[in-house]
């Protein structure tokens, strides 16, 4: 416990120096996958993300694929009677390497941590179940010629339980230390996320990102690309909602409509192409009929970027 003290000491200077780290997607990047559990499968934020890059770099042609499943850690814990005892939690581990072989991604963007202390108070144990998770999964990435960046869980609402937002805070901070210790590209999304609820709270003591406590509503999920876009190097700081974001962009707003239809036929295709234990997920088209419907909504995007 004096180790997890004395780590929650230096990163509380660390982060009152405000020290963040940006990291460009680099040049040769031409597919992004999406991995995480119930949060990124919801797949707003992701949706944001693909709307913002596609029409700033059209020529890019950025392919952006959300793998997203609910439920899921990298620990590979379930806590006892899970989904009222249903399924255990799914694991990556099951599933990546047909992941990485079927969508060949050049870069995968990870958000795990919320579900891997399965929403008990801290425990070492169960700390280490996810950090060797963790490291599994960096070396998996790398070993199949993708590269990865890490982000840092959500918040967990302490209105919800102050133990388990504290493990989040744990797990969020040993992440960032790796990208000093290891080297890792990690993109903080815990702490601004906290700030920026302690600081609407001081205004409205009710407000919330999230009812539940985990799962952030659609002003949670634009904070969360904000945070993400700053991180990629983009200067968006002064956009106060996703209209803002997009405004600079002639149909920016529609465009965002036809890529979170093109996310959501993508998303399920895949996750039923690439398969997964994770009972009552939607079956999805297959690849070839989900490609079909792509390049129809490919063709109404160009349109609109490029009248």
């Amino acid at each position: 416990m004096n180790k997890v003290l004395g780590l929650l000491l230096f990163f509380f200077v660390f982060q009152q120096a405000g020290f963040t780290q940006n990291y460009s997607i680099p040049e040769s990047t031409k597919r992004i996958v999406f991995l995480g559990n119930s949060i990124t499968y919801n797949g707003k934020f992701v949706s944001y993300l693909d709307a913002y890059l596609s029409l700033k770099y059209p020529e890019k042609n950025l392919e952006i694929i959300n793998v997203g499943l609910p439920s899921e850690t990298v620990s590979g814990l379930s806590e006892e009677g899970h989904a009222d005892g249903k399924f255990p939690r799914p694991e990556l581990r099951e599933r990546l390497d047909r992941v990485l072989e079927q969508l060949e991604p050049d870069l995968v963007i990870a958000n795990y941590g919320m579900n891997d202390g399965i929403y008990l108070p801290f425990e070492e144990e169960r700390f280490e179940a996810f950090k060797k998770g963790m490291a599994w999964m960096h070396q998996t990435i790398e070993s199949s010629g993708a590269e990865i960046i890490h982000v840092t869980p959500p918040i967990y609402d302490e209105r919800k339980g102050a133990a388990y937002a504290n493990v989040l805070d744990i797990y969020s901070d040993w992440l960032v230390s790796l990208r000093y210790t290891q080297h890792w590209k990690v993109i903080d999304l815990h702490w601004p996320m906290r700030r920026e609820l302690e600081e609407k709270r001081s205004v409205n003591p009710e407000f919330a990102f999230a009812k539940d406590g985990i799962h952030p509503d659609e002003s949670g999920h634009f904070l969360m690309v904000k945070i993400l876009l700053t991180g990629l190097g983009e200067n968006v700081t002064n956009a106060k909602t996703i209209e803002e974001l997009l405004s600079p962009f002639p149909h920016g707003m529609q465009v965002l409509a036809l890529i979170e239809q093109r996310q959501e036929i993508q998303k399920l295709a895949w996750l039923s192409a690439t398969g997964h234990l994770r009972p009552g997920i939607p079956t999805g088209l297959s690849l070839e009929e989900a490609q079909q419907k792509v390049v129809g909504l490919n063709l109404q995007i160009r349109k609109l970027i490029f009248p």
